[in-house]
This record gives C-alpha cells, structure tokens and sequence, in this order.
C-alpha cells in the first residue's frame, strides 16, 4: 500500500475501492477538524449542512476529507453496492470522487445501532481540512470489519464466520486490529499518535480488551464501545481510529 495526495483538498489518503479509502492524513499545511452530530442526520439533509458548515469556514468542498455513517440495518452485499453508488453521487458533485477513475480519498465508517436505529441511512460525524501552519500531524482510519476489502464478496473471506465465542471475537479483533496498524504505518503513525479509538460490535469485548486492545496501546486514551454491527451482513466486528486535535459537537 502506499498513499496518494488530494492537493484541492489538502490531504494525502491511502487509495481503497470506490465507496472509501483507507485512510487519510493532512498535507503540512494544514490539520483535520472534526464535527458530530449530536443526533443522525438524514443523508441528502446531512449533506446539505455539511456544505453550508463547510462553506462558512471559507473552505473548498474539496477540503471533506471523512465521514461516519449509521444505518438502520446491516446491507446485503448488493444492498451495500447500491447504496454506495447513490453516496458517491454527491461527492462527484463535489469534485471530491471522480466517477472516471472511482478514485475516491473520503475515509469512511458506516455502521448499524443495534438500539435507537435511524430511520434511514445518517451522518454522525464529518471532517475537514482547515489551513493551519502549525498544526500538528492528525489522520483518520476509515472502519474495517473481519474480512478484506477490495475482493469481491465479504463473505468468502469473513475470519472465524458465524462465530462470536470469546475466541472467535478475540480472532475477529486481532485481524481489525491489525488493519488498524497496517493502515496506520503507510500514512506514517502508530497508536501512540492516536486520540481516539472507536469499537463497533453487539457481542462483549471483555475476554481479549486487555491483551488485544489495552496493549497493543490502541486504548491510550480509552476506547469508545459503539453498541452497532457493521455494515455488511456477516460481520460482527469493526474498529476505526484517529488523531484529530480539533472536535467539536452541533445540534
């Protein structure tokens, strides 16, 4: 793997398939801001205030750099397709995916409350790229489930399928983890620079937090447990990380 530069939006991003990257990092020159929604915000609205919050910080559309989803359910693999084509539309909109080449630099999670489900598909969160020129490095790791990306059908490649045992789990999270840490060093971090790490799983973590999580140093500042399944119909577990100095929570 190795990293690719958005220069009209001011970060370099680890190239995935159409729907996601990686990953991103901030160019020098500039730093990553996040901003949560305190609740879902439907998706053509959440794109909507998405632009108006860009455009009043004076930034380019370009400048939308990741984002974190919620869906009433788990999607088929078709379902998952489908949704994803009509999501890119407005990022082509944007100048930010380019349809010819299905480059897209946007990091992304997408997942699924098990309680308090959205209505329809939802931002929770966005960031983008401010011009700041001292900033400190900040990155963002799109979610990963138990299963590689990019080939083909999630299902032929699923670790330990069906199996949520504490085993099963603790092979489940060594496997995200480890996607963590390879997506991670090609942008050039560790988790010693990450500020936050997200879980996303229905089933208990207890059995392997310690060893696999608290160790590994992936939980320096805590984990946030998301009580969600991932997006995909199969998956039981997924995590994402970042180093964003600069968060802030809206109505």
């Amino acid at each position: 793997m190795s990293t690719e530069t958005f220069a009209a939006g001011g970060f370099r991003f680890i190239p995935g398939m159409f729907q996601y990257s990686g990953g991103v990092a901030a160019e020098l020159g500039f730093r990553i801001e996040r901003v949560r929604f305190r609740r879902p915000v439907p998706l053509t609205q959440g794109f909507r205030r998405i632009e108006a919050i860009i455009g009043d910080a004076d930034r380019p559309m370009t400048s939308f750099c990741a984002c974190e989803l919620r869906s009433p359910e788990p999607f088929s693999e078709a379902g998952f397709k489908a949704f994803n084509e009509h999501y890119v539309g407005t990022l082509a909109d944007w100048r930010v995916y380019d349809p010819q080449t299905k480059i897209n630099p946007v990091a992304r999670s997408n997942v699924c409350p098990e309680i308090n489900k959205p209505a329809e598909p939802s931002f929770h969160a966005f960031c983008f790229t401010i011009p700041a020129s001292d900033a400190a490095p900040s990155f963002v790791i799109s979610g990963s489930g138990e299963a590689p990306e990019g080939r083909g059908s999630y299902g032929k490649f699923v670790v330990r399928p069906g199996d949520t045992s504490p085993d099963g789990m603790r092979d489940k999270a060594r496997a995200v983890l480890g996607e963590m840490d390879r997506r991670m060093g090609v942008l050039g971090f560790s988790w010693r620079e990450a500020t936050a790490t997200q879980v996303y799983t229905v089933h208990p973590l207890h059995s392997f937090l310690a060893d696999e999580i608290v160790r590994r140093g992936a939980a320096e500042h805590g984990i946030s447990w998301h009580f969600c399944r991932p997006p995909v119909v199969g998956l039981d577990y997924e995590m994402d990380c970042r180093h964003v100095g600069t968060e802030r929570v809206i109505d």
